[in-house]
């Protein structure tokens, strides 16, 4: 067990922030945060579709009690 709760902990700098001023980056920079953002942008589908998945068989089961 810690002694500090895991909220005081300084928590990781992210890769990239909307909005954020880009005009101090490097082109290589600039690509591996669009890396980053499309890896992210493919997560969130996947997770999109299992929610999608279980809504849809919650709904089907739901109509059918009634």
């Amino acid at each position: 067990m810690s002694l500090f709760p895991d909220d005081d902990r300084p928590k990781p700098k992210s890769v990239h922030e909307i909005g954020q001023d880009l005009s101090m980056l490097s082109l290589a920079e600039i690509d591996l945060r669009m890396e980053a953002l499309k890896a992210e942008i493919e997560r969130l589908a996947e997770v999109r579709v299992k929610k999608a998945a279980s809504r849809n068989a919650a709904d089907a089961f739901f109509r059918k009690a009634d």
